[in-house]
């Protein structure tokens, strides 16, 4: 199964040219990068946080270090694996903080924290579903959250970008800095002991 990162050449070739665009002084380039990947990275940050606040304001400092950084964008990888490695490093960084440990406060995933819901969430919900099901994917989806927010960080990683993104084993090597093996191994002990907690938990 292909990647989001993998299964458009086009869309990576249109990252390219607006990166460019912004380095060559075209300012709302920019504001075309963030409308083209805010919600994934939103999503993205909150598979990892588990809270949407934080999540929000993580995507947020996302994009702003991207925003300092770009004109230094050398294109030795694709825009997005750059900007995905740049947001798991702000959520990992989130994470090992003290203040985040003490202060760690779990939502489910089906509010986002948001009564009037969240579109930015919406990949999360299947519309045709009925609404008993719809009750019962969103009741198990919080259950995954929850079980996810207690992984090691290192052991989340591998599993978020893995499993719930569906990044190729070279993208995870490229944004997390880990050799496919160490990648592979992680990933591996992430479900068991994800597969252990669900049990737990049911």
């Amino acid at each position: 199964m292909k990647s989001e990162i993998e299964k458009s050449g086009a869309f990576i070739g249109e990252d390219a040219a607006l990166v460019r665009n912004f380095q060559s002084g075209d300012k709302t380039a920019f504001d075309q990068l963030v409308l083209r990947h805010k919600n994934k990275v939103f999503n993205l940050c909150y598979r990892f946080l588990g809270d949407y606040e934080e999540a929000d304001d993580s995507t947020q400092e996302t994009f702003i270090k991207v925003y300092r950084s770009i004109k230094k964008f050398r294109f030795e990888s694709a825009f997005a694996t750059w900007l995905y490695r740049i947001a798991v490093n702000t959520c990992k960084n989130k994470l090992n903080s003290l203040q985040y440990r003490l202060e760690n406060k779990t939502m489910p995933i089906d509010t986002c924290g948001n009564p009037e819901g969240c579109n930015r969430c919406a990949e999360i919900v299947d519309e045709s579903l009925s609404p008993l099901l719809k009750l019962e994917k969103k009741e198990r989806s919080s259950l995954i959250q929850q079980a996810i927010n207690t992984l090691p960080i290192e052991k989340k990683t591998v599993l978020v970008l893995r499993d719930i993104e569906g990044m190729s084993y070279e993208e995870i090597a490229n944004i997390t800095g880990f050799n496919p093996g160490t990648i592979k191994s992680r990933l591996a002990r992430a479900r068991l002991e994800l597969k252990n907690k669900l049990r737990n938990m049911i």
